[in-house]
């Protein structure tokens, strides 16, 4: 079951457009998406769990952006990750409550084929992914620019290691 793609990288941003700081990630997509960049896929995408796996099944690399509230980082950070810094949260639990790491896990047991080779997180720390809003904090706005550049240092750095 293989799927083939037009282009082998996948920028998918992940949240909600209405809940404050959670459209973060929509946000930093969105404006990978506007650049245009060759061979780089965008999307946006109000999902969890294991319905990731059919939206980057069949790209060799795939960017997740998303918001964390982990309370380790100032609201506005940028981290980049790599699905082995979320080895201790894979867990066995309903598939409505997988987290991306263990729907990693269950896509490359399933359809290794079809997984990408690579996958990275850029995470933003927020303040409040609660409060019904079209407006995120302003740490977190002026954190867009940021976590977009890290998208790209990504991107260049995986063309690079081709």
């Amino acid at each position: 079951m293989s799927i083939s793609r037009s282009n082998e990288i996948l920028v998918v941003g992940l949240g909600s457009p209405i809940m404050k700081d959670d459209a973060v990630g929509l946000r930093v997509s969105q404006n990978i998406e506007d650049m245009r960049l060759d061979n780089v896929d965008a999307q946006q995408e109000a999902i969890g769990g294991l319905d990731i796996l059919p939206v980057i099944s069949g790209y060799k690399m795939a960017i997740i952006v998303d918001a964390i509230m982990s309370q380790d980082y100032g609201p506005g950070s940028v981290i980049i990750f790599d699905p082995e810094d979320f080895e201790s949260t894979v867990a066995d639990v309903p598939a409505h409550d997988v987290n991306l790491a263990t729907a990693m896990k269950i896509g490359r047991e399933l359809h290794p084929e079809t997984m990408p080779d690579t996958v990275r997180f850029v995470a933003i720390e927020v303040e409040d992914i609660q409060t019904m809003s079209e407006t995120m904090s302003p740490s977190v706005e002026a954190a867009v620019q940021s976590a977009v550049d890290a998208v790209l240092h990504l991107i260049s750095e995986y063309q690079k290691s081709k």
